[in-house]
């Protein structure tokens, strides 16, 4: 059975990457692809997701615009990391795909409602649409089936100031609310996604198939290579968003701890930053203590001052096995997509 996905994005590079590998993983059913503003506005993004759909051919899949600002703070953009356009080098043809009418955040409540306890949410971007889904209509977070999210750095420095991963640090605000509202949250950070790297060979490979998928995978990681290399000193290029992603299909590639995380919101100087906090038992969600505490079972108080999990956080990847077949999987959808 093909799980249900809502892909929620701020298409950037690694985000159009993450649409093409649910486009051909059998295992997904890409529900929607909503969009937000982070590593470009978010009508950029939204252009972008169209265009990517239309190059594989994919017109069947909704495309719906979310909010384009943060909730209390301006936007900040990533052109220096994406591209002024947010595709790097990549230019793609007009779109023939047209975005969906409904708004981002009741596409995500409708889906989400309409299928209790089928549809996996993978937000990949600044948290501004789903924070607000929950608070227009909080019964989403007992119907999600689960929410894999890409964002934080939780034991090593940020990617956009020392202490915070860029989508966290473009909305804290909305991140703090996704982090507290009791979904079934899956997080996949910074810390895990700067390995895995794609590299000019992997491009190489792709580009022996004549496809606009190959085109566009090489035209866009080019630009992202180069970033990569200025700013890390490396010859690779992190694919931080597919990893979220196939983690819906993929689960035994990661490792897991159950932890409790929230997100700085009010001081300026830490605005973003991760802080995780350990619970004794990290191998397993908790069972009969709840939020205040109070063990149920027990009857009885515990941990009063160290709150209950409500992550379960990737602690590590087998990035090779993913890479290797992310490749494999690009490969197919260029054969499937010719020139």
């Amino acid at each position: 059975m093909r799980n249900p996905v809502i892909l929620d994005t701020d298409p950037g590079i690694d985000d159009a990457l993450a649409i093409l590998l649910a486009l051909i993983s059998p295992e997904v059913e890409l529900r929607g692809v909503t969009v937000t503003g982070g590593n470009c506005s978010m009508l950029a993004g939204l252009a972008n997701a169209r265009s990517v759909l239309s190059m594989a051919r994919r017109s069947d899949i909704p495309v719906c615009a979310g909010v384009s600002t943060p909730l209390l703070r301006p936007l900040y953009t990533a052109a220096e990391t994406h591209g002024a356009s947010g595709l790097g080098y990549a230019v793609l043809p007009d779109a023939t795909h047209a975005h969906t009418a409904t708004h981002a955040v009741d596409f995500i409540i409708e889906e989400i409602m309409a299928h209790p306890g089928q549809v996996s949410l993978v937000p990949v971007a600044p948290l501004t649409n789903i924070a607000m889904a929950v608070r227009k209509e909080p019964r989403i977070v007992a119907a999600v089936k689960e929410v894999i999210i890409m964002g934080g750095a939780v034991r090593v420095d940020g990617n956009t100031t020392s202490l915070a991963e860029f989508n966290f640090y473009v909305d804290p605000h909305a991140a703090h609310i996704v982090m507290q509202s009791g979904m079934p949250i899956t997080l996949v950070p910074w810390d895990i996604t700067r390995d895995v790297m794609l590299y000019q060979s992997h491009i190489e490979q792709l580009l022996a198939i004549q496809s606009p998928v190959s085109r566009f995978l090489a035209d866009a990681t080019r630009f992202y290579l180069e970033f990569h290399l200025s700013s890390f000193g490396v010859a690779g290029c992190a694919i931080n968003d597919p990893v979220a992603l196939a983690l819906t299909f993929w689960p035994d590639l990661a490792q897991y701890e159950y932890v409790h995380v929230d997100v700085e919101h009010v001081s300026e100087l830490s605005m973003g930053k991760s802080v995780i906090t350990y619970v004794g038992d990290t191998t397993h969600p908790p069972r009969d203590t709840d939020i205040t505490g109070f063990n149920r079972s027990l009857g009885k108080w515990q941990n009063v001052y160290r709150p209950v999990p409500n992550v379960r956080l990737v602690t590590g990847f087998d990035h090779e096995r993913f890479i290797a077949r992310f490749v494999e999987r690009m490969m197919q959808l260029a054969m499937q997509v010719p020139t």
